[in-house]
């Protein structure tokens, strides 16, 4: 069984979710979501009869702060803590990511993100491309899958897939769209990832941003992300052949992007949840600098 539980991040619903899986060696947790959200998350895993320590262990799609903020604690508290190669040595010093994280958020860093601790190295467990780690009567299976993240992973259990960010952020009823925050993007990579997860025979996919693709659903979803994802790159090309500067462009992408959520009919509540989890000005500096990679390769 799987419960999803809600982070509230800033307040508001389904923004960002944390997934509970109970196993025959104790409950894990797929996305810690960040360290500010952590008195949500702790009230519902005691709800579901779970205290911190009662955690065996942690998977993480990738260390993004809403995604991995909170992995230091459940470390702290004893659980292991599954991720990529490539995020464990940011997880065992996260200094350069959290000066990173700063500069761009500067003082409301606290209040959105909270604190980063170092985690051990004997609580970081790499998972290598299809490895497949077994908790009590579980077997979750790392597929390593880039384009929104170097280091991302899709965590398939059974004919279930927590899809991180690789499979996009959607709400409700609302459109799917692409995270694409520096300095990872890579459009190439990120189409390569979704055809792997249509080739999967899967059930469902579990969103962090927010909730469940059903098995019919699947096909059209990520044929809709591919869709968006080549319609925001296109809209950014011409302005980075121009040379024009981000601090203009970024104001006139936020407006093109939440007009594509107005289009779509979606209420004011639920265009703040999208640029709670998403938002827009991330994806102007991911997108420049993805084809100022592509173009000066």
């Amino acid at each position: 069984m799987v419960k999803i539980i809600d982070l509230k991040f800033q307040g508001l619903e389904a923004s960002i979710a944390s997934f509970l899986v109970e196993t025959s060696a104790g409950p894990v947790i797929i996305e810690t979501g960040p360290h500010s959200c952590l008195p949500n998350l702790e009230s519902q895993l005691e709800a579901a009869g779970y205290g911190i320590n009662d955690i065996a262990a942690v998977f993480l799609t990738h260390i993004h702060l809403d995604h991995a903020g909170a992995a230091w604690v459940f470390a702290d508290a004893g659980a292991d803590i599954h991720l990529h190669p490539f995020g464990a040595k940011h997880m065992a010093d996260p200094s350069r990511l959290m000066s990173s994280a700063k500069r761009i958020y500067q003082d409301k860093m606290d209040v959105l993100w909270g604190d980063m601790r170092a985690i051990s190295d004997d609580r970081l467990k790499i998972a290598d491309d299809n490895a497949e780690i077994t908790i009590g009567n579980k077997t979750f299976i790392a597929h390593h899958t880039p384009g929104h993240a170097v280091h991302h992973i899709a965590w398939q259990c059974d004919d279930l897939l927590f899809a991180g960010d690789v499979a996009g952020v959607k709400i409700g009823t609302g459109p799917v769209v692409p995270p694409c925050p520096p300095p990872d993007i890579n459009i190439e990579d990120w189409k390569s990832s979704i055809q792997r997860i249509l080739s999967m025979d899967l059930s469902a996919l579990y969103l962090t941003h927010y909730g469940i693709i059903t098995a019919d659903e699947i096909a059209g979803h990520l044929k809709s992300l591919e869709n968006i994802l080549d319609d925001w790159a296109q809209w950014m090309l011409p302005r980075y052949k121009n040379g024009e500067d981000p601090k203009v462009v970024t104001p006139q992408f936020q407006a093109y992007a939440e007009q594509q959520l107005v289009d779509a009919g979606l209420p004011e509540h639920r265009i703040r949840q999208y640029d709670a989890a998403n938002p827009a000005w991330m994806s102007v500096a991911g997108l420049m600098r993805y084809w100022h990679k592509k173009l000066s390769a």
